[in-house]
């Protein structure tokens, strides 16, 4: 006898129902703070990148944002710890790229 044989003995009455259990919607979503764009070049060689900070989604939504912005800008970058890191000094650009997107931004530094 499995368990579901089991709770119709116990609830006879009960009538099983299909359930599904609700997907986090990406159109629900709402990013509470700006995502701050930064430049930074200490701690990586001397190298120029571009921080993107304050995201308050899961990482697969991190992950999206990012590919969309390597592949419009045509650069590198990756994905770590809630932040995105793009190559080089984008930020205008970038922040273009977000605000078409609907997020807010803030631009921190020079």
């Amino acid at each position: 006898m499995d368990l579901r044989d089991q709770l119709k003995n116990l609830f006879p009455e009960h009538e099983e129902q299909d359930f599904e259990m609700p997907d986090e919607a990406k159109e629900n979503f709402k990013q509470k703070e700006p995502l701050v764009c930064k430049f930074e070049k200490k701690g990586r060689n001397g190298k120029p990148v571009t921080l993107i900070e304050g995201w308050e989604g899961n990482d697969e939504g991190l992950k999206e944002i990012s590919k969309k912005i390597k592949t419009k800008l045509g650069i590198g970058g990756s994905e770590k710890d809630g932040v995105i890191i793009i190559q080089g000094d984008n930020r205008d650009k970038i922040m273009t790229i977000l605000k078409d997107m609907g997020y807010k931004t803030k631009r921190v530094g020079g």
